[in-house]
């Protein structure tokens, strides 16, 4: 479909992006996220870096979780740069969460901006992909606690702030193999499926009020340092990049009357595959 202008012009600072929009089904407002807040894990690279730099492209302050300083410094940079949002760096490996962090990050959200409207759990950590009878123990638990444990805890100690929101969307990175399993992808695998399953839950118990809608995202191969990790001898020019997948993780954060032409309507739960999305628009 053909772009405004507005749109146009809003995205000329971020090339990558701007040169995916002309196979977008939906027309975004340039302010479609203004006002909003927007938590985002693993926002120094890959896909968390990506979204991060587009919610705050379309006006919302994001705050920028992970583990490596020098990265989210980088994704602060650009935004501070490029956007008139107000962004916040907040150094946290999920390995070592715990409740009295999450309470802290809460109690500086709600001063900082009252609420929470979106959350978006990007950090993963891959683990050893061997079998079963050979997988380290110690690993298997880091693998959980960082994609599950630390999703679980963020969900229950910044609901008060999506719950303030009217309209706040979560949502949960997931993996083909969190779908079906696969040999040697162990606690990862594992980890994904519990992930789904923490979706399903989280979104049910928040159907009935409505004004949080949650979602479970498989992004497929995506040209990550993970999936470098993952697939070492992969050619990663054959895979979709970052922001491929970024009108998708917008459209599930914008409120409908924020969007228009060709415009998908999701459902709270809904698992989503966005290699699958990308067919559909190409």
């Amino acid at each position: 479909m053909t772009q405004t202008n507005e749109l146009t012009n809003n995205l000329s600072h971020y090339p990558e992006l701007a040169a995916k929009q002309h196979h977008w089904q939906h027309d975004f407002r340039s302010d479609a996220l203004k006002g909003k807040t927007i938590l985002v894990t693993g926002a120094g690279d890959g896909i968390g870096s990506a979204s991060a730099k587009t919610y705050a492209s379309f006006g919302a302050n994001v705050i920028l979780l992970g583990r490596t300083r020098s990265k989210l410094e980088t994704v602060f940079d650009w935004i501070e740069t490029h956007t008139n949002t107000a962004s916040v760096i907040v150094p946290c490996d999920l390995e070592n969460l715990d409740s009295e962090t999450v309470e802290n990050l809460a109690d500086s959200i709600a001063e900082n901006f009252g609420q929470l409207d979106g959350l978006v759990h990007n950090a993963s950590r891959l683990g050893p992909k061997v079998p079963i009878a050979h997988y380290p123990a110690d690993e298997w638990q880091k693998v959980m606690q960082t994609n599950v444990n630390a999703v679980f805890m963020l969900n229950k100690g910044l609901f008060e702030l999506l719950d303030k929101s009217a309209n706040a969307c979560v949502i949960h990175t997931s993996s083909s193999v969190g779908r079906e399993a696969r040999a040697y992808w162990g606690a990862y695998a594992a980890s994904k499926f519990a992930l789904e399953g923490l979706n399903q839950l989280f979104a049910d118990e928040t159907e009935t009020a409505g004004n949080i809608q949650v979602y479970s995202v498989n992004p497929g191969g995506t040209r990550t340092a993970m999936r470098k990790e993952a697939y070492p001898l992969e050619d990663p020019s054959t895979l979709p990049t970052p922001e491929d997948h970024m009108e998708l993780y917008l459209a599930l954060m914008c409120t409908a009357d924020q969007v228009s032409g060709d415009v998908v309507t999701f459902t709270t739960g809904q698992q989503l595959d966005a290699r699958t999305w990308l067919q559909r628009t190409s």
